[in-house]
């Protein structure tokens, strides 16, 4: 299934998202925020879908808005279609926080702007060894957007978060990497399959226990001790006696990789 600028494919337990504008360095255009918030929906549904990967077509993950029709939109003196897209921005940054599966980036290219914040708000990141990123908003005039502040800063703290912001360099995957924006980096060449591999490993796993550890990190994260305590009781228990927690152990006395799939 595909949209004119967004791309969705399932194998292997794995729905991919493509954004796909390549000309455009894949920069968000049109109703491409609206197409990929649709496909997140899709593939929390879908029952076959364990993981799900956001990467973009050509050599681009994404390059941030569409800075042509923002020119157009300043000479029409017209804001209302920014509000409407940070909204649209908003709902698809809480969609990927809150589904119950795994969230990966693959950066195949530069992140930047907007581009840079989605892949933040994705659970895990992986980047090509040719990516690069840039917090660039301030370079047009703009703040951050797409959670930026909230994302960045979490992530790198507040001096760093500042100076990635107000200065708006561009950074190498290498540099990503040492500040804990990205998981691991890999060779551009093969990169797809890379990260089609790993992939499969998330979507390989027990759902409801991964489930429960994607709410639990975020709790630990912005939550306090003694409601990490209570979610890890509460799940553990719900999930002891699970058909997935019975096979796992089954597997580890037996010492054979586990088949789980009850969910």
């Amino acid at each position: 299934m595909s949209d004119a600028h967004v791309l969705y494919a399932v194998a292997d337990r794995v729905a991919t998202i493509t954004l796909n504008r390549p000309r455009m360095l894949n920069a968000l255009g049109g109703s491409m925020r609206e197409d990929i918030l649709a496909r997140l929906y899709e593939a929390e549904q879908d029952a076959g879908v364990g993981c799900v990967v956001i990467t973009g077509a050509g050599d681009a993950f994404c390059a941030g808005g569409d800075i042509a029709n923002m020119i157009q939109l300043q000479i029409e003196n017209d804001a209302e279609p920014i509000r409407h897209r940070m909204q649209v921005a908003g709902r698809l940054i809480v969609r990927i926080r809150r589904m119950s599966k795994p969230v990966i980036a693959a950066v195949n290219g530069v992140a930047a702007g907007a581009g840079l914040n989605l892949a933040l708000a994705c659970d895990v990141r992986y980047a090509a060894d040719r990516a690069r990123f840039a917090a660039s908003f301030v370079r047009i005039g703009l703040v951050p957007d797409w959670a930026g502040h909230y994302l960045l800063t979490r992530l790198v703290g507040t001096g760093r978060a500042m100076e990635l912001m107000m200065l708006g360099d561009r950074f190498d995957a290498a540099e990503a990497l040492r500040l804990g924006l990205v998981n691991q980096i890999f060779l551009h060449t093969g990169f797809r399959d890379a990260i089609q591999a790993i992939a499969a490993r998330y979507a390989a796993g027990p759902a409801a226990a991964l489930a429960a550890i994607k709410r639990g990190v975020y709790l630990g994260a912005s939550g306090s001790l003694d409601d990490t305590l209570a979610h890890e009781e509460a799940v553990q228990c719900a999930l002891f006696l699970s058909d997935d927690a019975r096979e796992g152990m089954r597997a580890f006395i037996e010492k054979r990789p586990p088949r789980f799939g009850s969910g």
